[in-house]
Formats: structure tokens, sequence, C-alpha cells
């Protein structure tokens, strides 16, 4: 090859080069537009869940609340009870769509990254919890490792704890003696955190549903819920570049085990 080749060569290769340059660029920029027209498909949909399905939902529950409140005697025992119902399932529904606008909007909000007191964080939300829970006059065990600490956002990684702590808090119930431990362990090569349980637990063939939208392993009437808080911690672990899975045994308890990168 001359030297007249060798340049028409690289000049070759140049052009290929700024070509594939050109084509990534605007590949990048049809993403960007893509996730703005997401975007605001999504706030069309918060708008229409917020205000459109609310609004309805409140003036049924407003309107049996009148009916009890004002004209209690006319209705008999049956009928009073009827009206609780729709009352309370009016409420369930207020809190299906308050967890439904939180699974989504995980995925909406930005994620900033910060150093993390995750055994601090753990305190200030038992502590909480506690505190909201004060007239069951429960007494749990809780154990909180020290100086458990990563790096995450601080909003979304609270959403992952509070949830976990819940569900350990509503799952114990049932237990004279209740214990929740916040820990961090090696699993095979990984290190991951956990909190663990002796609550009523699960059955291991069911473990693939834990973290299904909707999907429950204990009816509504042994413990209250609506099946979004683990699909929420699951998509914002997602975003961490981490991962949460579980181990538990009926009658015995729970461990929920996540890493973030």
């Amino acid at each position: 090859m001359d030297a007249f080749e060798h340049v028409e060569e690289k000049i070759k290769k140049s052009n290929i080069l700024e070509a594939q340059a050109r084509q990534i660029a605007d590949l990048e920029q049809k993403n960007r537009d893509l996730e703005t027209s997401i975007n605001k498909e999504f706030e069309i949909f918060f708008s229409a869940v917020s205000h459109d399905l609310r609004a309805p939902l409140r003036i049924i529950t407003s309107f049996s609340q009148l009916l009890i409140k004002k004209y209690a005697e006319q209705f008999d025992e049956n009928g009073k009870q009827y009206l609780r119902y729709v009352g309370e399932s009016a409420q369930q529904m207020e809190e299906l769509i308050e967890g439904l606008l939180a699974f989504a909007q995980v995925t909406r909000d930005e994620l900033y990254r910060e150093k993390v007191d995750l055994s601090q964080l753990a305190h200030d939300l038992i502590a909480r919890l506690q505190n909201k829970e004060i007239k069951s006059g429960r007494q749990v065990d809780f154990v909180v490792e020290a100086e458990l600490s990563t790096n995450a956002d601080l909003h979304l990684l609270e959403i992952v704890l509070e949830n976990l702590l819940s569900n350990a808090w509503k799952f114990t119930s049932k237990n004279v003696k209740a214990r929740i431990e916040i820990g961090q362990s090696l699993q095979g090569d990984v290190s991951a955190f956990f909190v663990r349980d002796n609550g009523a637990g699960f059955n291991m063939a069911y473990v693939g549903k834990l973290f299904g939208p909707f999907q429950r392993l204990h009816t509504a009437n042994e413990f209250p819920g609506q099946g979004i808080g683990l699909a929420t911690v699951q998509r914002i672990l997602h975003r961490h570049g981490g991962r949460i899975w579980a181990e538990g045994q009926e009658g015995i308890g729970a461990t929920f085990y996540f890493t973030l990168a």
C-alpha cells in the first residue's frame, strides 16, 4: 500500500467513525425525546388518578358517613353495616390509588446518590413506626446493627426501609415476643443488607409472587395491605442497580435481603 492509499484508507475510517458518532448522537436524542414523551404521559396519568378517580371516592366516603351520622335512626343494624362496608371499601380504594401513585412515582424521581447512615435511618423509622402504633401497646424487640452505611438516594432508600419495616411490624402482630432485626451479612459472595422478623413467614413455593404488584400471600382479613409495597421496593432497588430477594418459613418468620450497586 503506497502513501496515497494509506491516507485514503485513514479518511475512509475517519468518515465511518464520524457517521457512527452521528448515529449514536441521533439515537441518544431519540431516547431523550422518548423519555420526555413518556414523562408527559405519566403526568397525564397522575392527573387523572389523583383527581378524576379520587374525587368520586371522597364523595362516596363523605356521603356514607353523613348517612350514618344524620339518618342512623332510619336504618336497622344491617343497613348501618352496609353503609360501613361502603365507606371501608372506598377507603381501601383510596389506599390502593396512593400505592399505585407511589409505585409509579419512584420511576419518575431523579436519583441523587449520597452516603446514607442506614443504621440511623432504621432507628428513625422505628421510632416513627412505634409512635404511630403507640395505642396498640405492642412490645417489639428491635435489633439494629451499628454503622451500616451505603451510597444511595436517601429519599428512595427511606421508602425501601419503611416498607420492609412496616411489613415486619405487620406480620409479627400476632407474636407475643416479636423480634425485628436490621443488619448486613454475606450471602454467597455478595454483601447484602437484611430485614428479618419472626412473624407469620410464608411458603417458599410462592416466593416468586412476593414482588409482583397486587400479589399477596396472606388474605386481607389476616393482614391488611394492598400488595404494592414490595413491588415498589423492588423497582427502587433495580434503579440503584441492586436487587431484593426473600427467604421464609410459615409460622417461623421471613428475611428480606437487598443490595445496592
